[in-house]
């Protein structure tokens, strides 16, 4: 049996089956809520490893639950929505969810997801050399803490928004292609990974950058990814 608890948030009862069956062939513990309340209340007392989201709750939007849930844990909250626009996307990611999954979705991509924040999981509890940092310009990565700053400023970043940071960071002055980007979020590369990917760059350049129709740190290479400029 996996370690790993999953708390279901979901109103249709037939989607939220389909996740739980999903869960239960994958050994996956879980814990079931069709409501916002009883999400938050779920939260707080079995304390979740991931918590995947619909958007539309019949009691609450799915947006206030993340900001209710952000209030005291940093739990990874993936959102399952039919909700395709990027407003909709950008509206989750800013109030502090962790990636975002179409409806309707395979159950393929589902367990990548969940393996993925598995795997970010892990590695943000690795412990690095205690002087491991990353300097450019204003912008400071200290990987022994999992935190980033510009100007000293702390950066309020998702799991997501840190990995791709970091990722770019490993790799200054060179363009990554989308491809390459996914595969090392994700760990795998699909039209709506990437489309996904545009959205998280977009609220990273907000958090890092003075001007993000002017990007300093982040550089778009239209058609193939994106680069970290050294300064």
């Amino acid at each position: 049996m996996n370690k790993m608890l999953i708390l279901v948030v979901e109103d249709d009862k037939s989607v939220r089956n389909l996740i739980v069956t999903t869960l239960k062939a994958h050994n996956y513990r879980y814990a079931e809520a069709p409501t916002g309340e009883e999400a938050i209340m779920q939260a707080a007392s079995h304390n979740p490893d991931v918590i995947l989201l619909d958007l539309g709750l019949p009691d609450m939007e799915g947006v206030e639950v993340i900001e209710k849930v952000r209030g005291w844990s940093n739990v990874p909250i993936i959102v399952i929505s039919a909700r395709s626009e990027d407003a909709d996307k950008i509206a989750a990611l800013d109030a502090g969810a962790d990636d975002y999954l179409t409806k309707p979705f395979s159950v393929d991509e589902l367990m990548a997801r969940l393996r993925a924040t598995q795997r970010r999981l892990t590695y943000m509890n690795m412990s690095p050399s205690p002087d491991a940092s990353f300097v450019n310009g204003a912008l400071r990565i200290d990987y022994a803490a999992n935190t980033a700053s510009v100007g000293g400023e702390e950066l309020h970043l998702t799991p997501i928004e840190y990995r791709l940071l970091c990722l770019l960071a490993q790799n200054v002055g060179k363009v990554l292609t989308h491809t390459f980007i996914t595969q090392k979020i994700w760990g795998k590369s699909m039209e709506s990974d990437i489309a996904s990917l545009r959205v998280y760059m977009a609220t990273l350049r907000k958090k890092i950058e003075r001007d993000p129709g002017g990007p300093q740190y982040i550089q778009t290479h239209v058609g193939v990814g994106y680069r970290m400029v050294k300064l």
